[in-house]
């Protein structure tokens, strides 16, 4: 099998051919010549298939599923992505498993089913909670690890056995983790979800979603769950997220350097509370993280003192900016309680190392810590 770099280039690449693009470029249009059965035709109508999103599609199945026959379906969003598995697989009087420290807007989609007539239960990510909630009742078990800001880890492969063992099916949220980092596919799970937003493009500037999965009926499903409600990914986005590809693996490797020495460094600071990387021998999560990880993400979190502090910590930073999201080539950071969406201290900070050079971001964060410490800091310039 070929190394992560080799099938991040050439994924979901045509056959070489003379003259013509290693890339075709974006396919913009909204119908296409359509003779005869539209039941053989591969492209018909825009909300139903496009060939832009077909070779984004087949690059991410092969990224999180290199082994196997696999089908990715790509959605606009992450959350749509998400909705599109829990909404569009789960029916009134299913019950489902949700962590209850994940992505903040899971609440929201909660209320939803639960508005639909799904009965939902949840429990920490840590220490396998989820496992106590299952029963033969339950149809789907949603998995998020790391969690989203806690940095926490569950063991996909013993949930996903018990999860099976009681007929239900696991979809596991590899935002964080990236599919070089983690394949939740080759660890029992059913269903790889994630925002492609973040790391998969990488350059902050797509939206993008998808869902892998290994039975074609649930691919299936997904497909027309898209169909049916206009959930549909631009051509120009598909095309940009499939160029960022090719980098992938250069970037998730220097943001694992980068955080794990920013991580090193906020461990040597009295004034930080639990800090938090899956990828430090010390944290609570890496026992699990090593066993399942084969990279450990971008993602650092950690708690100053109060609002205060870490608001004073963010206005000091040069080169990270204070932004909602992670993944990126350009280092970011936030106090998480702005949103009020997550449960976590008011001085609760998410920090995502971009690909910038090691020496220069931590002597960056080192020097807002200082700054925040003394009680000022620059503004920005």
């Amino acid at each position: 099998m070929t190394g992560d770099g080799t099938r991040a280039v050439r994924a979901g690449l045509p056959e070489p051919a003379a003259y013509q693009p290693p890339l075709p470029g974006p396919v913009l249009a909204a119908h296409f010549h359509l003779p005869g059965d539209p039941a053989d035709a591969p492209y018909g109508y825009g909300r139903e298939n496009n060939p832009t999103w077909s070779a984004l599609e087949s690059a991410v199945a092969g990224l999180e599923s290199p082994d196997h026959d696999a089908e990715a379906v790509v959605f606009p969003s992450g959350m749509a992505a998400t909705a599109a598995v829990l909404l569009g697989l789960l029916r009134p009087g299913d019950t489902a498993v949700l962590p209850s420290d994940g992505y903040q807007l899971l609440p929201r989609l909660r209320a939803r089913l639960e508005e639909f007539g799904v009965t939902v239960r949840t429990a920490p990510t840590a220490g396998d909670a989820q496992l106590a909630l299952l029963d033969d009742d339950v149809r789907l078990l949603w998995i998020e690890t790391p969690s989203n800001p806690g940095l926490d880890t569950a063991d996909i492969r013993r949930l996903a056995d018990a999860a099976h063992a009681r007929g239900a099916l696991v979809a596991v949220d590899n935002t964080l983790a990236t599919p070089l980092g983690q394949r939740p596919l080759g660890l029992g799970a059913d269903l790889s979800v994630a925002s492609g937003t973040k790391a998969l493009n990488g350059h902050g500037d797509v939206l993008l979603g998808y869902a892998v999965t290994r039975d074609p009926a649930l691919a299936e499903a997904l497909r027309s769950w898209r169909t049916t409600t206009g959930a549909i990914l631009g051509p120009m986005e598909a095309w940009l997220a499939h160029r960022g590809i090719a980098t992938l693996h250069l970037r998730v490797e220097r943001q694992q350097i980068n955080a794990l020495a920013v991580a090193t460094l906020l461990r040597e600071r009295s004034e930080v509370d639990d800090p938090r990387y899956p990828g430090l021998p010390e944290d609570p999560a890496h026992a699990v993280a090593a066993r399942q990880m084969r990279r450990f993400g971008s993602v650092v979190s950690f708690t100053l003192p109060d609002r205060a502090h870490a608001e004073r910590f963010l206005a000091a930073l040069r080169l990270v900016d204070d932004a909602t999201s992670f993944g990126g080539v350009r280092s970011t950071a936030e106090r998480r309680g702005r949103w009020g969406g997550d449960a976590v201290p008011e001085g609760f900070v998410r920090l995502s190392v971009g690909v910038e050079d090691t020496a220069d971001l931590v002597a960056d964060v080192r020097q807002a810590l200082d700054a925040a410490a003394r009680g000022g800091g620059a503004a920005r310039g």
